[in-house]
């Protein structure tokens, strides 16, 4: 019972100190997300022979809005199975918050965003310079048109998933006034449930790692983990690709208490797409590419992972 109760005070100060600094973010990049959304949808159209650099450097910003528009965009035929690579790779989403909330890990952040945009960039190129005389390559079916949301061929480019993409129907319907004040509460609103969603997620990851470490060990719990050996990487890689931001949580609080390796880490955090990967399921009606994307994802994370966990050692 005295170890629960250390555990839950533990995890649940250790919790609340990240509170601030999680809500703060999280109202940021919902700014952002909110201002750039219907831009950055078309930026990516239009990026071509430069889509997976483009698109990892930009994918590495910690939300979900580019890994959702890379998969409507992939869906509508617009990029290239690189490009859609690369963004899903590079996405980063809570693990680069909780690594900055706490002290210490700043160049954790900055060396995991680089190690991620790189190997976005390498296997994108790698992707689509393999895939050039496939199907999925993809047509270059052109930009999309600001005014009808449809490509240069006429093909209505599915935005609207997840209440996510441009919309120019509703842009035009609101009144300029009630659209800012509805942006202004939909970002609040936004940001609000997101806090309080990771706010549970590392309550309760921090409160079970507590009593795991404070009953058996972290020499137990990285035993079970593999630590240090290629199979961690693979595990973290499946971890990963769980469409949810308790992945993301879990991965980073394993590596913080030293039961994964940074290589794991990175294997599980190249899988995590956010939700990209379940939109591309949703809107894109050929089943087999979807898995062999998934498959794509998957091979370069824990490839990835492995190749860093044997440098890292030697």
């Amino acid at each position: 019972m005295e170890l629960l109760i250390d555990a839950l005070l533990d995890g649940g100060l250790d919790t609340l100190k990240m509170l601030p600094f999680l809500l703060a973010a999280f109202l940021f990049l919902e700014f952002l997300e909110h201002r750039s959304e219907g831009r950055r949808d078309r930026f990516l159209s239009r990026i071509g022979a430069a889509g997976p650099a483009v698109g990892a450097v930009f994918g590495c910003v910690p939300q979900c809005g580019f890994s959702v528009a890379a998969a409507n965009l992939y869906a509508g035929g617009v990029i290239t199975a690189g490009t859609l690579l690369a963004v899903f790779l590079s996405t980063s989403d809570e693990a680069v918050l909780l690594l900055m909330g706490h002290p210490g890990q700043a160049g954790t952040v900055f060396r995991l965003l680089g190690v991620k945009v790189l190997l976005g960039i390498f296997w994108g190129y790698g992707v689509d310079l393999l895939l050039a005389k496939s199907a999925m390559k993809r047509n270059r079916l052109g930009a999309i048109c600001e005014e009808c949301g449809c490509n240069e061929e006429g093909m209505e480019m599915p935005f609207n998933v997840l209440g996510k993409g441009y919309d120019p129907e509703q842009d035009r319907a609101e009144e300029p006034a009630g659209r800012e004040s509805h942006g202004r509460y939909m970002i609040l609103r936004a940001a609000f449930y997101h806090t309080l969603e990771i706010f549970i997620y590392l309550f309760s990851v921090n409160v079970l790692l507590n009593i795991l470490l404070g009953a058996v060990g972290i020499g137990w719990l990285s035993g079970v983990l593999l630590k240090d050996s290629f199979f961690q990487p693979v595990l973290a890689a499946f971890i990963g690709l769980i469409p949810n931001c308790a992945a993301s949580v879990v991965l980073t609080e394993l590596y913080l208490s030293g039961a994964l390796s940074f290589g794991s880490a990175v294997a599980g955090l190249l899988s995590g797409a956010g939700v990209g990967l379940a939109v591309l399921f949703r809107i894109n009606r050929d089943r087999r590419e979807n898995l062999r994307v998934t498959g794509m994802l998957l091979f370069a994370a824990v490839f990835s992972g492995i190749f860093l966990q044997f440098v890292l050692k030697s």
